[in-house]
């Protein structure tokens, strides 16, 4: 079975793809909910709060407050909470996967905004990214979050570009305002599923 990477930046549209690709019958592990659950669950929880103590929960819930407000403060707290999730999703990707090439999947995607800035690409056997314009992007996604659009731009600015992105990924799904990414995603199923790469 394939393992297939999805990514792409703020409002490009990774998650209406994956949405497509879904209603095809794809399996499409969700990397961000995921990992929210994970850092739920022990073992994870217990070493979050290791790093970050008791505070670092609230009435069961991990308080994303609290943690975000330390980690980007200190770029040290940030790589070792990103040391400790990172490998946790990865390990239970590759779980969710092996289930679902028992079950005879010929593919299965991995959705993941941070694929190529933190190496998940490394375990794909290959991957696609979505590009869109970024003014679009930054108006898709402050107004799908309720978000100021200057600070949607600064986030965009703080990931990689999708030229970057475009450069590593072996397959690319435009979705521009005037693109139709329906044929695209359906193309690529087809050679997916018969692994034509």
């Amino acid at each position: 079975m394939l393992k297939v990477g999805l990514t792409g930046g703020i409002g490009s549209g990774k998650s209406t793809v994956a949405k497509v690709f879904r209603r095809l019958g794809v399996p499409v592990y969700d990397s961000d909910s995921r990992a929210k659950q994970l850092m739920l669950d022990e073992p994870l929880r217990g070493r979050i709060i290791s790093l970050f103590g008791e505070e670092a929960y609230k009435e069961g819930r991990l308080d994303t407050a609290f943690v975000a407000g330390r980690v980007f403060t200190d770029r040290t707290l940030l790589e070792q909470l990103n040391g400790l999730v990172h490998p946790a999703v990865m390990e239970d990707f590759r779980e969710w996967a092996e289930i679902k090439r028992r079950y005879g999947y010929t593919y299965a995607i991995q959705e993941n905004a941070i694929m190529f800035d933190h190496g998940f690409d490394r375990d794909m056997d290959l991957t696609i990214t979505v590009s869109a314009p970024e003014e679009e992007r930054a108006a898709r996604a402050a107004g799908r979050d309720g978000k100021d659009i200057g600070d949607v731009k600064n986030r965009i600015a703080n990931q990689i570009t999708d030229a970057e992105r475009e450069a590593r990924a072996d397959y690319v799904i435009r979705n521009g305002e005037d693109e139709l990414i329906v044929p695209r995603i359906v193309w690529l199923h087809e050679k997916l599923t018969n692994h034509i790469l």
